[in-house]
């Protein structure tokens, strides 16, 4: 077994943020759709085109997948995955407060 240092939970947890985040971008983008992305007019707010959530889903995809295997996530470390898992509990919560919170105004 690997020696596991104090990055490794940290790189568990955002590889998990990072990945689950790919998704909501991918799915709009290939679907034609806007969606906010970091680089829309009010970032994060207004909406990207679909092309850019293509891209920026690629990008999360790219940044998560080299998180994940910095972490060293495996089944093997109980700790590494439930912080893999907190991570994309995270950025669920976090996007669907953001996204009610819009679909209100």
């Amino acid at each position: 077994m690997e020696t596991i240092y104090w990055y490794n939970f940290l790189a568990a947890f955002f590889a998990g943020f990072f990945l689950l985040n790919a998704f909501p971008h991918l799915v709009q983008g290939l679907s034609g759709n806007a969606f906010p992305t970091p680089f829309a007019k009010p970032s994060g707010r207004g909406l990207s085109s679909p092309l850019t959530n293509t891209f920026w889903a690629f990008v999360n995809l790219i940044i998560g997948f080299f998180l994940f295997k910095a972490s060293k996530v495996s089944f093997d470390v109980n700790l590494l995955l439930l912080l893999f898992l907190a991570g994309m509990v995270a950025i669920s919560i976090i996007s669907a407060t953001n996204f009610a919170k819009r679909m209100k105004e």
